[in-house]
């Protein structure tokens, strides 16, 4: 039985928690990606396909969460569900790589924070001084590790300080962020009118290979995606992806215990959330190749592709509204998904999964202080590894928000049967989460031929084995303590 030490208030309104959803599903990648992962590899047309088809598979998905969540209205989520669906060693298993979801993404969104400072002027480059060292070809300064990691540390603290605070500035951190994209998206319309677009290649193109041989735009289209296979390996690419694009929505279970709404508006708040995130991906790519007519020129010198477009549409105004947006995606992106690993980690711990210290809660925030100040610890990663890791925690964190997904889909199987329900449609859905969960894993772990750019990378796979070992360690130094709990 819990005392009184160990609850959660119930402090979240229905806006706060779609501020949450909406503001872990875009974080930096939004406005950093169209240039690095999405034009070239998915170009606009395979881009915009795979994020619509992205969207409707995390509705489908949706359907589970918001059955799931008013039957076990608990901290931690999927690992509850989990739990009492499939049992404790399941729950683990699924608890643990839903941690490697969340918390990659708090690392992954302060890496960012330098880029928006020395990109939005980028000849002042302010924050690079001090020692530097180089990984993966990125250098790393002291000025930009320092920065990232206070703001780490301040929004992990405010976190602490209370949900009812970190809601309220979610919120008006999200809210922000809608504004500017849809300002962005208004003022590409009506440069499109204008001017007309030219957005070739439209499935974008063989970035590697152009590198290699040193094109330009004179013959990049010897290098664009064509044919079928060519095609589909441009929407794979980016599809193979949509669980970390949208890994977000899933965080409301979460913060079920501090819900003060009815939990009948749980798959409204979900399907909004997604909708504004898969606007949000779409828009910002398109604007970004509509207002440059050279775009794969400004891709291959390594530009901010989307901070070019913007200032092409709409001069200072469109840069400051970049950085206005892309600082509250990171900024909200942090936020959510602190408190997201900070109560998974917190229920795991209170169940016996994790050790008893994990599980403290403030006494007079009622927040779980301690899982908190571990996640601060583990996103200070982030900063000392630099901005190439990106792409290793965009793939640790699509791998733990699909095996999510996977579970959290089973078990509404299971429950639906359990509980004599009957929802045939629920079950339709169920079903159809768990074959997309599969597709969505097969992509990403698996190379298949033909379809280049979607498998994991090598570091991709060292960061899984490793996370691997961790949670095999825990959960041996724990077996005991959960089994007989």
């Amino acid at each position: 039985m819990e005392n009184n030490e160990t609850q959660l208030k119930k402090q979240l309104s229905p806006v706060h928690v779609w501020a949450i959803a909406f503001g872990c599903i875009i974080g930096w990648g939004s406005f950093i990606n169209p240039g690095k992962k999405f034009l070239p590899n998915s170009g606009v047309a395979g881009t915009a396909i795979a994020m619509i088809l992205g969207a409707l598979v995390m509705v489908i998905i949706a359907f589970s969460y918001a059955y799931m969540v008013p039957k076990y209205p608990k901290a931690g989520g999927e690992f509850t569900f989990t739990k009492n669906s499939f049992g404790k060693s399941a729950a683990f298993l699924c608890g643990w790589f839903l941690v490697a979801a969340y918390l990659t993404n708090v690392p992954m969104n302060s890496t960012a924070i330098g880029l928006i400072v020395d990109g939005l002027d980028g000849k002042a480059d302010i924050l690079k001084f001090g020692w530097h060292y180089s990984i993966a070809g990125f250098d790393v300064y002291l000025g930009e590790t320092l920065f990232a990691g206070a703001i780490l540390i301040l929004f992990g603290i405010l976190n602490i300080l209370g949900v009812k605070k970190a809601g309220f500035v979610q919120t008006v951190l999200a809210s922000l962020l809608a504004i500017c994209a849809a300002t962005l998206c208004i003022a590409g319309i009506v440069s499109a009118k204008a001017k007309g677009i030219n957005m070739e290649p439209i499935w974008g193109f063989d970035k590697t290979a152009a590198v290699e041989a040193g094109a330009t735009t004179a013959n990049i289209g010897s290098f664009a995606h064509r044919g079928t296979s060519g095609i589909m390996s441009a929407i794979l690419a980016t599809f193979a992806i949509a669980p970390w694009a949208f890994v977000g929505f899933d965080t409301i279970p979460q913060a079920a215990e501090e819900f003060k709404f009815s939990y009948k508006k749980v798959m409204l708040i979900l399907c909004v959330a997604i909708a504004f995130g898969c606007f949000v991906y779409v828009s910002n790519n398109t604007v970004a190749a509509a207002a440059l007519k050279n775009w794969p020129d400004r891709v291959m010198a390594g530009d901010w592709v989307l901070l070019i477009a913007a200032e092409e549409l709409l001069g200072t105004f469109g840069k400051v509204l970049i950085g206005v947006g892309v600082s509250c995606a990171v900024l909200s992106g942090i936020m959510g998904f602190y408190l997201a690993s900070s109560r998974l980690i917190y229920s795991m711990s209170r169940d016996g999964y994790l050790p008893a210290w994990f599980g403290k809660v403030d006494k007079k925030y009622s927040t779980p202080k301690n899982a908190m100040i571990f996640c601060i610890l583990i996103s200070l990663t982030g900063p000392i590894l630099g901005r190439e890791a990106l792409g290793w925690f965009v793939d640790m964190s699509a791998i733990g928000a699909s095996i999510g997904y996977f579970f959290t889909s089973a078990a509404t199987i299971v429950t639906v049967k359990r509980f004599g329900d009957g929802k045939t449609h629920l079950r339709i859905m169920a079903v159809l989460g768990v074959m997309f969960s599969v597709i969505f894993m097969v992509l990403q772990l698996i190379p298949i031929p033909g379809l280049s750019g979607v498998h994991f990378g090598k570091e991709s796979y060292i960061m899984l084995v490793v996370w691997v070992v961790i949670g095999t360690l825990f959960f041996l130094k724990q077996r005991k303590k959960f089994a007989n709990g």
